[in-house]
């Protein structure tokens, strides 16, 4: 096909108007980019700054902004697209379907980082915290965004999904500052049970990790198959639990046998009924 200077100049003034809109909304589109750029670094300064008077958690606080940015940018390519004219609505509907599809093939890991952003909004449990969640007792060591990982007492490493940690029950051993001592002491039936009360109260004062207040109590609680059950309670600093425990456990026995107080062992009394007469009483007075 041949092209003379009309039919090339036609082409020119009919392109002309063409380029002319290209460039402007080109030049619009450039505009939206730096407008919207600049409007987002002014949201992400103000989030950042209501994240910081709230406290939020450090990795939660990363976590929202980075969502948050990104959820802009993509606004911000729209808004692009439909200054150039492109139509936007295909492509949102497109965008739709593609994150039902990934919420669909990720719901466990959209549970757990649900979980996450409960636990570190909510905070039932902090870094270095001794809990029991899952069947699990340990140290908090590190709480992400879909784990939770907690160093047991015996030093293995488990790592927890937080969905199902904000979907239970946890036991947080850390939150109070302080924790009541439990301590079970049985004594040979027969014993003075107020004198044996007095013993273990002596005993426990001694101790001056023992807080005063609460008083250290000493009850009795069952009448067992071999022994007369006590309970004895006392306060001490979460952090001294097991050692005021295992010590005031050694004291107690050593008070109590220091004093001739008997801590029994598991004993039986067999007796021997013989309907026909006791073959060695027989035997005797066959003598």
């Amino acid at each position: 096909m041949e092209f003379d200077n009309n039919t090339l100049s036609g082409i020119i003034e009919n392109a002309s108007p063409l380029v002319w809109v290209a460039l402007i909304s080109i030049l619009k589109a450039v505009v939206v980019y730096f407008a919207g750029k600049w409007v987002i670094g002014l949201v992400i300064k103000a989030v950042d700054k209501i994240f910081k008077k709230s406290d939020l958690d450090a990795s939660l606080s990363s976590f929202l902004k980075s969502f948050i940015r990104g959820l802009l940018y993509v606004l911000l390519i729209l808004a692009i697209l439909a200054t150039l004219g492109v139509e936007v609505t295909a492509f949102i509907a497109v965008l739709g379907a593609a994150g039902l599809a990934i919420g669909l093939a990720l719901q466990g890991s959209l549970a757990n980082f649900a979980g996450g952003v409960l636990i570190l909004v909510f905070k039932p449990f902090k870094i270095g915290d001794t809990v029991e969640a899952q069947g699990i007792l340990g140290s908090v060591e590190k709480i992400d965004i879909l784990y939770t990982t907690v160093r047991q007492f015996d030093n293995k490493v488990v790592t927890v999904p937080n969905g199902n940690l904000a979907n239970n029950n946890i036991t947080n051993y850390s939150e109070k500052p302080t924790r009541r001592v439990e301590m079970a002491v049985g004594v040979a039936y027969g014993t003075d049970l107020k004198v044996t009360r007095k013993i273990i109260l002596d005993t426990l004062k001694k101790d001056d990790r023992i807080h005063a207040d609460p008083a250290p109590a000493v009850y009795f609680t069952n009448f067992g198959d071999n022994s007369l059950d006590l309970s004895v309670r006392c306060w001490a600093d979460a952090g001294d639990l097991w050692p005021v425990f295992w010590d005031n456990m050694e004291n107690i026995k050593e008070a109590l046998e220091e004093k001739e107080i008997e801590v029994p062992f598991p004993q039986r009394d067999v007796h021997h009924y013989f309907p026909e007469g006791n073959p060695e009483l027989k035997s005797v007075e066959k003598k």
